[in-house]
């Protein structure tokens, strides 16, 4: 009997984008580690004018039809600052991506990997990285282990069997981003427990609150931070004004002013700390499985952000400016920002775990620190290139 043919079409209208998202919670029904994330963000993110990300880049979304039905998506896209970038650090010139693959089984995998890679090719780059959906500010890398357990807030998952697909398909892997899990209710061992009284004790250092009341001043003060403590890290790009404020209005409700911190050393910020309640453990109950909630989903989401207890932890980000990182300082600093956050969490929040990360696997400074606090790494995500 003859394969019905496999048929890929460039996405172009709002009823495509659609389905493009719709995809995702069909063919991830049965997965009871998927978190559905709300269906109008999903579509906002892949749409011009909605996420920032296309103020620098050029996104082609593809989708697959067998029978006229819909059996697989692909993103490819172009990002300027990646292209900008020095080749040394990951990125650079002829630098290309695909990411948020879906589909129904290997030959539709196949297929729609090829037409991202001939449209990256049309466009003239002669690399690819992937899967990266889509900046990589946004869920770099492929779940290669951790599938036993959700992951937390704005980390992605992805099935087993999509690193088959990937590396079948030539791909080497060329990066590992790794999760570190934490029970937060111990104590951290002796010797950090002296660093934080140290640094307590230490007149020059403070580690404070962020302010609500001047959100948008403290936004500004972490992202000079991080774009200055990340830029010589591998796969760096440029966090924009834009991103920056689009970014925190989306975070402000989930922000709790003792879970971000911002350290200063004789009163200038040099380092900060961001930490999310796991709104994802929330939206596993709220979010129906075509990605909208019910009303009793609603409520729960209300209260949640309301109250935040209990919750897991994640720390997405943080960082230290350049220029104190191979310090002792730098890894005082971040003692005691972990140390704060995580004594609020525990009396205040009632909260028992944390994560850290993504944490890249050379990034020996942050891996040091995961490990001296005895954290465990949970969940490794894998990113893979490609010469086109």
């Amino acid at each position: 009997m003859a394969h019905t043919e496999i048929v890929i079409t460039e996405v172009g209208d709002k009823q495509g984008r659609e389905a493009f998202v719709d995809l995702i919670y069909r063919l991830n029904a049965d997965d009871p580690n998927f978190v559905p994330q709300l269906r109008s963000e999903e579509i906002e993110r892949y749409t011009p004018g909605g996420n920032p990300y296309f103020e620098h880049a050029r996104c082609q979304l593809f989708l697959a039809r067998r029978g006229g039905a819909v059996v697989g998506r692909i993103a490819a896209h172009i990002d300027e600052l990646a292209l900008a970038q020095p080749a040394e650090q990951g990125m650079g010139p002829g630098t290309g991506f695909w990411g948020a693959l879906q589909a129904e089984d290997a030959d539709v995998a196949a297929a729609l990997i090829a037409r991202a890679e001939q449209w990256l090719r049309d466009q003239g780059m002669t690399r690819v990285l992937a899967p990266m959906t889509l900046s990589v500010w946004e869920e770099p890398g492929l779940l290669v282990k951790g599938h036993d357990h959700p992951p937390m807030i704005m980390m992605g998952h992805n099935p087993p069997h999509h690193q088959g697909w990937i590396e079948g398909a030539g791909y080497q892997g060329v990066k590992t981003l790794a999760t570190w899990d934490l029970d937060i209710t111990k104590q951290f061992p002796p010797l950090i427990q002296r660093i934080v009284q140290s640094g307590e004790k230490n007149e020059r250092i403070r580690i404070r609150d962020v302010d609500l009341k001047n959100f948008d001043r403290e936004v500004e003060i972490i992202c000079n931070i991080l774009n200055d403590a990340w830029s010589g890290n591998w796969g760096f790009v440029p966090f924009t004004q834009t991103e920056i404020a689009y970014t925190a209005k989306k975070m402000k409700p989930l922000v709790k002013p003792d879970l971000v911190r911002i350290a200063e050393y004789d009163g200038e910020p040099v380092a900060f700390m961001i930490t999310l309640p796991d709104l994802n453990q929330v939206q596993l109950k709220a979010v129906g499985p075509k990605g909208k909630p019910s009303p009793l989903g609603w409520l729960r989401l209300g209260l949640f952000l309301l109250r935040t207890r209990p919750a897991g932890m994640r720390v997405p980000l943080m960082g230290v400016l350049q220029r104190l990182q191979s310090t002792r300082m730098a890894s005082q600093l971040a003692f005691m920002m972990i140390e704060t956050i995580r004594r609020a969490s525990v009396e205040r929040y009632g909260s028992t775990r944390g994560e850290i990360g993504w944490i890249l696997d050379d990034n020996q400074g942050m891996n040091a620190i995961a490990q001296a606090i005895e954290a465990k790494v949970n969940k490794e995500y894998r990113v893979y290139a490609k010469g086109l």
